[in-house]
Formats: structure tokens, sequence, C-alpha cells
């Protein structure tokens, strides 16, 4: 393995791990003072059809997180109920953070964490009123709100122009609306989620769908291995439904960074020898609308075994720096 060429492709991403926990920038997060080190600007590129699937080996990631996630997305979805019926729990925090807030100014009950996702799950209207998150990657995606009242439908579009024009070059989806940004939004209109993943864009070359995404800011260690797996599969899905190949994967990070209490997490990863990439068998669907979680089949996923880390919950809207207090 002389040449970067002969590597495994999921050195790409340990070796910027590495770089991060020998070289990175030392950064404090305004909000919470959590420290990262971090670089600004860096490029990984997966060959989907070469190399096989690009979910990393050197430590298990978590496949139906990834899998309920995109479908989330991809169906329009900004509940968390959905996710919650389907035992994922990775987006439970920030709902919870914003009806912790409620708590403290009186208009609802004291609730622990555990006691709030059952209430989503059992609940219809306590789900409908505290589980949503609005001006997420599922609404902007699929329901953009334009300003005569329209739901723009960004995902849908680049299929119709794909399917047009397979030589376009304007296929592109943002989730980045600064309407709903920090300082730029109203007061009581903001997005209480931060948009990390915040743009991509396809392409068909030689018959091969690429996707391009460029990711504002990336938690190298619990994040980047399923944003990977994430866009991967979107790749995976959209080839589909256009008849074509999947082919490259290229994602770009701004700034890309670990956080403090994952470095150690970190050097047992990077201490692993990766194994063969699987492969994503699909089934019968040719649309959006016929696509389903059913029709997805990872095969021949034999990683290292799970590295545990606490989430952080950082980034995003900061009263002191963006202003009045938004909400849903």
């Amino acid at each position: 393995m002389d040449s970067h060429a002969s590597k495994h492709p999921e050195y790409q991403y340990l070796d910027l791990m590495r770089d991060l926990v020998e070289h990175g920038s030392l950064q404090v997060d305004k909000g919470t003072g959590v420290k990262t080190y971090s670089k600004f600007g860096h490029q990984i590129r997966f060959d989907i059809e070469r190399d096989g699937f690009p979910l990393l080996t050197t430590k298990r990631v978590y496949w139906s997180g990834v899998l309920h996630e995109l479908y989330w997305f991809m169906s329009g979805q900004s509940n968390i109920k959905y996710l919650v019926d389907n035992n994922v729990h990775i987006w439970d925090d920030y709902p919870f953070k914003i009806y912790n807030e409620k708590v403290k100014a009186g208009s609802v009950p004291t609730m622990t964490k555990d006691e709030f996702v059952a209430k989503i799950a059992s609940d219809e209207l306590f789900a409908k009123e505290h589980g949503e998150l609005p001006h997420i990657y599922g609404e902007m995606w699929r329901r953009w709100q334009a300003k005569d009242g329209r739901a723009v439908d960004q995902l849908q579009w680049t299929i119709d122009e794909l399917t047009k024009d397979p030589d376009a070059h304007n296929t592109l989806v943002t989730s980045w609306n600064p309407e709903y940004l920090y300082s730029m939004a109203k007061p009581g209109e903001g997005a209480r989620f931060p948009i990390c993943h915040n743009m991509y864009q396809f392409n068909i070359k030689d018959g091969r769908l690429c996707l391009h995404l460029y990711q504002r800011s990336a938690d190298i260690f619990l994040g980047v291995p399923f944003n990977i797996g994430s866009y991967a599969l979107l790749c995976v899905v959209m080839a589909k439904i256009l008849g074509v190949r999947a082919g490259e994967f290229i994602h770009t990070f701004g700034d890309v960074h670990i956080y403090e209490n994952h470095i150690e997490a970190a050097k047992e990863q990077l201490s692993r020898e990766p194994k063969p990439f699987p492969t994503i068998k699909l089934g019968d669907f040719n649309s959006l609308e016929t696509f389903k979680p059913a029709h997805v089949e990872l095969v021949g996923y034999e990683p290292h075994a799970s590295i545990k880390a606490e989430l952080t919950v950082a980034g995003g809207y900061n009263e002191a720096m963006h202003g009045k207090k938004t909400t849903n």
C-alpha cells in the first residue's frame, strides 16, 4: 500500500480523522464551550460501482438509522414520530430540548427524555405538537415554501430534469434557506436545528449517476460515517429511479472537526484495518412515491465492532448571538 490509489477507499476517512486528531486547529463552540479540533476544506470520493457501498467498516455504522432517516428525508417528513416508531432515536434530543424550554416557561409538564419519547410513540396529538422540527431536510427537499405559497419539490424536480436532459448541470438540492437561519430569521421563525449537510448536486457521467455533497459542518467521528452512508444510499436509490448505474459519491467539507471527548474513541478506530465494503441490493420501485425502506438490502456488511461516543448537541441557534428566542 505505497500509493494512495492502492489503499482501501476507507483510508480517505481514516487519514482525515488522524489529521484532525494530530494537527487540527483548536476551536470552541460559542454556545456550549465544547472544544473541537478542526480543519477547513477537504474532499473524499467513493466509486460505488467499482469499490462497493461505502459503509465504513472500521466500526459498525448504524445502518437502520441511515436507512430510516434517509427515507424520512426523501418522503418529506419533519416530525420525529416516524423515526421513533421505527426505533431510531438520533433526532430525539432536538425536540426534547425545545420541550424543556416550554417546561421552563410553565406551559407543559416536566418529563424525562424517556417519557417524552414514549409519549411521542403513543400519542398522535402530542407527537404532532411536540415532535415537529420545521425547516429541516425533509421539508426543504420536498416541500420548500415559495413566496406564493407553493411547495417546491426539489428532489422530484431533479428526477424530472435528468429524465428530460441526462446532460443537465443544474440538478442541485439545497437545504440552506437564510430566511429561517440564525439572526437572518425573523423573531419566532428561526430553525432550531443547525443545517449541516446543506447542499448536494447530481450529475450523470458515462451512464452513471454521481452525487456531490457539500457539508458546511461535519462531526468526523459520529456524524460523517453516517453522512457517507446516507448520501451514498441516496445516490443508489436515485440511480435506480432514473434507470442508470450508481457512480461516484463525492463528499466536500467546509469545517470538519473532531470533538475533544471523541479523541480516544477515534484512536481506537484508527488502530483498525478496513474490511471489504458491502453492496446494496434493491427491490422493485421506480419513483419517490414507490420507494420504501423495505426495498433496500445491505449485503456482506461485516465491520469491526461498534465504538460508542457521546453525541454533542452543539452549534446552531444561540440566543445570546442571534437575538430573540425562536419558537416552533
